[in-house]
C-alpha cells in the first residue's frame, strides 16, 4: 500500500459531519447485527402563537431505544409537558417492539423526573462536569 500524507482538519459545516459520522456508525453497527430497522423520532409542542415550547427527541433499533433531547421552555416547566412528551415517545417505542429505553440526565437536569416515570438510574458518574453527576438510566418494557 503506497503511503501519504494523512492530515486532521477542523470542520466549519459540522451539522453535516456529525450526520455523516452517524451515518457511518449506523451502517456499520446495522451490517454487523444485521439489524436496518432503525428509525429517528420528534415530537414537539407549540404554544398559541406556533412557537415550539417543548420537545422530544431519539431513536428506535434491534429493538431498543434512546431518548437523546427532552426540553420544555422555562415557565412552561412543571405543567406535565415533559410528562406528555415522554408518554407519547413511550408509546412510539413500544409499537416498535423495542424492549429497552435509555437516557442520560445531568444531576441539574431532570433524573428524579425520570425516576418518578419508571426510569432505573444504571451508572452515575462523578464530577461530569466538575461539581455535577451524570446519570444513565434505563426502563425495560415487558
Amino acid at each position: 500500500m503506497k503511503e501519504f500524507e494523512l492530515t486532521i482538519e477542523s470542520v466549519e459545516n459540522q451539522s453535516e459531519i456529525i450526520q455523516f459520522l452517524d451515518d457511518m456508525v449506523y451502517e456499520y453497527n446495522s451490517s454487523t447485527i444485521n439489524k436496518y430497522e432503525g428509525m429517528m423520532f420528534t415530537k414537539i409542542i407549540r404554544d398559541q402563537n406556533n412557537n415550539i415550547i417543548a420537545g422530544i427527541s431519539g431513536w428506535t433499533w434491534a429493538m431498543v431505544s434512546e431518548i437523546t433531547l427532552l426540553w420544555v421552555k422555562e415557565g412552561y416547566r412543571k405543567n406535565g409537558l415533559g410528562k406528555m412528551l415522554l408518554k407519547a415517545a413511550e408509546d412510539e417505542i413500544i409499537k416498535k417492539g423495542c424492549t429497552a429505553i435509555l437516557l442520560r440526565s445531568y444531576s441539574f437536569q431532570a433524573p428524579l423526573f425520570y425516576e418518578k416515570n419508571g426510569y432505573k438510574t444504571v451508572y452515575i458518574l462523578d464530577d461530569f462536569p466538575n461539581g455535577y453527576k451524570h446519570y444513565n438510566l434505563v426502563k425495560r418494557i415487558t
